[in-house]
C-alpha cells in the first residue's frame, strides 16, 4: 500500500495526474471516502494524466460521466445511490468493464464485490479542511 498526503486541491490533482501516467489501459479505480474527501478532484488529475482535456464534474445525478481525449476514454461513476445488483446492472457498469476504457467509481464501497480483483483502490481520508491522506493499493491487497 502506498500512502500520500496532499495539502490542497491542486496537490491532489497533481498526485492523480502523476499516478495516471503509469496506469495500464482499462484500469478500474474504486474510491473510498466521505463526502468532500476529494474523489472528483482526484478524477480531475486522473483525466489530465491520461491526456484527456475535460471539465470533470461529479456524476451524482448522471450516474456516469464520459470523458474522451488523446485516444482514451474515462468513465466516471457515482455509485452513491446504488443499492444492490439490479441497480448496478442498470448503470451499464458491467458493459464498461468489457472495454479498454478507464473507470473511476466514486462510492465504490457500494459495489465493492463487483470490482475486479486488480482494481486500484484509492482510500481518501480528510485530515483537515485542506489536507487529505490517500492510501492506494490493488483490491486484492486491501488490509
Amino acid at each position: 500500500m502506498e500512502k500520500y498526503i496532499t495539502k490542497s486541491y491542486s496537490e491532489t490533482v497533481a498526485l492523480a495526474e502523476k499516478l495516471a501516467k503509469d496506469m495500464p489501459l482499462g484500469t478500474v479505480i474504486g474510491y473510498l471516502g466521505d463526502l468532500g474527501a476529494g474523489k472528483t478532484a482526484f478524477t480531475t488529475g486522473l483525466a489530465k494524466g491520461l491526456g484527456i482535456d475535460a471539465d470533470v464534474s461529479s456524476p451524482t445525478f448522471a450516474i456516469c460521466n464520459e470523458y474522451k481525449g488523446n485516444g482514451k476514454t474515462l468513465y466516471h461513476f457515482d455509485m452513491y445511490r446504488i443499492d444492490g445488483w439490479d441497480d448496478l446492472y442498470s448503470t451499464g457498469f458491467f458493459d464498461y468493464l468489457e472495454t479498454d476504457a478507464y473507470i473511476a467509481a466514486e462510492w465504490s464501497e457500494n459495489i465493492y464485490g463487483a470490482l475486479p480483483d486488480d482494481a486500484v483502490i484509492v482510500d481518501i481520508s480528510k485530515i483537515s479542511d485542506t489536507e487529505r491522506e490517500f492510501k492506494i493499493c490493488k483490491k486484492g491487497e486491501m488490509e
